[in-house]
């Protein structure tokens, strides 16, 4: 039993560190929140490629405000990616120099990796890709990213992906939701407690069964590194596994499959999907079905 404790113990410890490299690497990147923000503030709004660029953070940070008739939620990108893109936890930083790059067997610009939140984690419809607010948006991510040469020096980013998780257990998921505090910010219904603060996890107002997040693997990573605020990397594997199987079996929007085509919808994958979603809640659900879950 002690040496149990003392593996989990080791497994927390080297995660809070790696979190804090990363957070550190970023910082000497010379991209530390507040005086990239103070940049974008002074920036000539006179000049139409500085106004652009302000733009682009206004869409970023309010995008179901600014952008309502696109998003079909009431989730905006900052939700996701905190603090204007700038957080340690899924920075914007040289995400431009990342695309373009194959996704889902065909080449993706990051126009397209833009226009897909928007289907999916907007659970809304495409911006124009020629239009003034994709311009904006890409003119942000470039502005973010304006100090990097190449890929190769994005080197803050974690992997919101795991390998491999433990079989969840969705009642210990929601007792957790209770325990770990998931309520003050994101509602015990899971309806999100404000549009910058603690966002929807499930509902009408949350991402479809589409989204990156609707995946097992992507919720399990994305709750394990980023959550509970000031506490992150505090979850083991079963804790996380366990809390996004319990968030995505509520109930939320279905993909419009005219939008998103019907990829999430391949086995091989570990999207939960509405029918996933029905068998797990009637106890029919087999999780080793999923090639991410632990036998």
């Amino acid at each position: 039993m002690e040496k149990r404790k003392f593996i989990w113990f080791f497994i927390i410890i080297s995660v809070l560190l790696l979190i804090s490299a990363a957070c550190q690497q970023f910082e000497d990147k010379g991209y530390e929140m507040g005086a990239i923000l103070e940049e974008i503030r002074n920036l000539d709004s006179d000049d139409s490629e500085m106004a652009l660029i302000q733009k682009g953070k206004e869409i970023f940070d309010e995008t179901n405000t600014v952008l309502p008739e696109n998003v079909g939620n009431n989730l905006s990108c900052i939700n996701c990616h905190g603090e204007g893109g700038l957080g340690p936890d899924s920075p914007m930083v040289g995400v431009t120099l990342l695309y373009p790059k194959m996704h889902h067997e065909k080449w993706t610009t990051i126009e397209d990796r833009i226009n897909g939140c928007f289907v999916r984690s907007m659970n809304g419809e495409q911006i124009d890709e020629d239009g003034e607010e994709m311009k904006a948006m890409v003119a942000y991510f470039e502005f973010l990213s304006k100090d990097l040469e190449s890929k190769d020096d994005i080197t803050w980013r974690m992997d919101n992906n795991k390998d491999k998780v433990p079989v969840p257990n969705v009642v210990a998921g929601g007792e957790l939701y209770s325990q770990k505090g998931c309520i003050a910010c994101h509602g015990e219904d899971g309806s999100g407690t404000s549009a910058k603060g603690g966002p929807p996890l499930w509902g009408e107002g949350s991402f479809n069964d589409a989204a990156g997040m609707a995946r097992l693997n992507k919720a399990t990573a994305f709750i394990q590194n980023n959550m509970p605020k000031g506490k992150e990397g505090t979850l083991t594997d079963q804790q996380a596994a366990d809390l996004a199987a319990f968030i995505l079996t509520q109930k939320r929007p279905v993909a419009d499959r005219e939008k998103v085509g019907d990829y999430n919808l391949d086995p091989d994958l570990d999207y939960i999907t509405k029918d996933r979603r029905e068998k797990i809640r009637k106890g029919e659900f087999d999780w080793t079905e999923l090639d991410v879950v632990e036998e």
